[in-house]
């Protein structure tokens, strides 16, 4: 049986009164009221998924497993992780990225079959 609004307020003021002053200052400063210690947390970075179902972490194990990496190093790894993330939570700056890589791409092969 879950508690009572009473009791929820109770353990509310008992949370806040065990808090450090300058975190209870940062909670005052958006409203003591608004302030919901109980809320579910936010979903972590590892678990959002992309539209085919796929987790971040699951995408770059897939990607990473159709290159070799033997010539690149960690910061191949970082920008590959970077614009997954960016492209999962549809950041401008990163669909701007994988459409440029797309038609540069395409732009290429093109002119690949041209000269051939």
């Amino acid at each position: 049986m879950g508690m009572s609004d009473e009791e929820k307020e109770g353990l509310k003021k008992a949370i806040f009164d065990g808090m450090s002053l300058r975190r209870q200052k940062h909670i005052l400063k958006k409203g003591y009221d608004k302030w919901d210690p109980f809320e579910e947390p936010k979903d972590p970075l590892d678990m959002r998924m992309d539209r085919s179902r796929r987790t971040m972490n699951d995408l770059i194990r897939e990607f990473l497993q159709t290159r070799d990496t033997s010539g690149h190093g960690h910061d191949y790894r970082k920008g590959a992780l970077e614009i997954c993330l960016g492209i999962i939570n549809e950041d401008e700056r990163y669909l701007g990225m994988f459409d440029f890589a797309c038609w540069y791409r395409e732009l290429l092969e093109k002119e690949l079959r041209e000269k051939s």
